[in-house]
Order: structure tokens, then sequence, then C-alpha cells
């Protein structure tokens, strides 16, 4: 899913608004777990991420008012279907993300992505954190808006995160992305991830093994 607009497009939305990973990422990280946040022992937490250009921070209710704004244009919705949330819309679904997983093993982690030099919200990353045989297995997603693709921020934004996620002693990245969608093919790539033979509902599946 995703859009065919500049290199930003998202990528289809993980678990965390599908709430169809059920099991537990172990414990053992050095994050940690803020509150509202769906704090449990076992869960990796989250924390703000630099990168050269960009601030990616854990996301709040509060954000929703900016976000609405950043992802108004319809052209996100090519891939993904439907139509931009109302401000209200966001804000209760941000509530609800916010509050965490139903599911005390499990990791749902959100930021939002600040361009620095213009002191905006460009975008939002997330990843969903389950456990898999070799260790934590984050999906990840992505998305920018309109005014910002084509400037290298969903590829930033996706780096910084990946790398994040490997210091946080997550073992497995992945990704599932429209076969058309080639920005966000190169985003996937310019994060490590390669393709996979795996088809999701359509999409195919990216991976990357990170560092024991």
């Amino acid at each position: 899913m995703g859009t065919r607009v500049g290199e930003g497009g998202a990528v289809r939305t993980p678990a965390v608004e599908r709430g169809s990973v059920r099991t537990a990422v172990g414990e053992g990280s050095d994050a940690h777990t803020p509150d509202g946040a769906g704090g449990a022992p076992n869960r990796l937490g989250i924390q703000a991420i630099d990168t050269a250009r960009l601030e990616l921070l854990p996301l709040r209710v509060e954000h929703a008012e900016e976000m609405a704004a950043v992802l108004s244009d319809p052209a996100l919705h090519t891939f993904i279907g439907g139509a931009p949330d109302t401000p209200d819309a966001l804000r209760s679904r941000y509530r609800r993300i916010t509050a965490g997983s139903p599911d005390p093993a499990v990791s749902w982690l959100n930021w939002v992505i600040r361009l620095r030099e213009e002191d905006c919200l460009t975008g939002t990353v997330q990843a969903t954190i389950s456990p898999a045989e070799q260790g934590p297995l984050a999906e990840i997603a992505w998305v920018v808006g309109v005014p910002w693709q084509g400037r290298g921020i969903a590829r930033e934004a996706a780096r910084g995160l990946v790398d994040w996620l490997g210091r946080q002693r997550v073992r497995t990245a992945i990704a599932h992305v429209h076969p058309d969608h080639r920005a966000s093919a190169a985003v996937a790539s310019a994060a490590g991830l390669a393709p996979t033979e795996v088809r999701h509902e359509g999409e195919i599946r990216w991976r990357r093994d990170l560092p024991a």
C-alpha cells in the first residue's frame, strides 16, 4: 500500500492499526517505556531518534492537528484506500495508538517526523515489535506528506528507525511494499531491506536481518 507520489509514500500500515500481532517481544531492551505508551516490563520502549536533518519524536495525541494537515492530500491513499482523516478522527486514532497494544506482549512504537530546518512535522514512522524464532521482529512503515516528498526525508527517517531498532536488540526488520510502488521500494532499500519471495495481501515483503 502507499502512494505513487514522490519518494515518501506509505507502505502498508503494520499491526499497530490492525491489531493482528499477538506475541511478545523479549526482555532486555535498554530503552524505556514512557507513561501512557502502554508500558509493560517486557515491551520495547520508545525514544526520540535524531538523524542529520530530522527528529523522530514519540507520537502524542497533541500531534493530531498538525498531522491531519500533513496527511491531508488524497494522493496518499492511492494504494491504501480510504480518505484523509479529520483532526478529530486522527486524534481518536492517536489515543488508541498511544494507549498501547491490548496485548501486553506487543510493542506499538510510533513517531512523528520533524524537519529541523523548517520546524514542522512532515510524516510518521512506526514499528510493531513481536517475537520470532531468531529474536524480536519489527514490522515497519512510513509516510511523508506530499509537500515534503522528493527530498529524501522518508529514506533518512527509515534508516534512522532501522538503525535504532538494531541498537534495541531487534533482530529482524520487515516492511510490505506494493510491487508497483517504486518510491517506497527505494525507501526500503535505503534502510537496508531487500525484497523476498514472500507476498502478503498482494505486497512484497522486504527484510533486513540486524546484527546480533
